[in-house]
């Protein structure tokens, strides 16, 4: 292989890693959860539901959480926006929302989780 082909190969593989690195680092933040959860809202203040939307939601997030890192995330996100609400929302309903929309998750919805068991 020449080096001019050998220069043009290395430099497609780092344009290519360029471009692809901020996909390959990505995880999921607080905006994500609470986007996707914000049609959930109306059923945690006392209406009939979940909705579609709700579920489709926590199914969402579910899936977009792979890692490790990425479940504590939704976790603690999930943690900090039941404690944000408490009072405002039924946090019993919170907790029963994934298995009422029939995901399953590796922790509760409550203000008082701990999301460092999480493995």
């Amino acid at each position: 292989m020449s080096s001019s082909t050998l220069l043009k190969l290395t430099c497609a593989v780092v344009m290519g890693m360029v471009v692809l690195a901020p996909y390959a680092e990505a995880a999921v933040t607080c905006g994500t959860v609470n986007g996707n959860l914000a049609p959930c809202l109306g059923y945690l203040e006392g209406m009939p539901g979940p909705n579609t939307a709700c579920c489709s939601g926590i199914m969402a997030l579910k899936n977009a959480a792979t890692s490790v890192a990425d479940k504590k995330t939704v976790c603690n996100c999930l943690k900090n926006a039941a404690n944000a609400l408490k009072g405002a929302i039924d946090i019993s309903k919170a907790a029963g929302l994934p298995s009422k929309c029939g995901v399953s998750i590796p922790y509760a919805i409550r203000p008082n989780t701990n999301c460092n068991a999480i493995h």
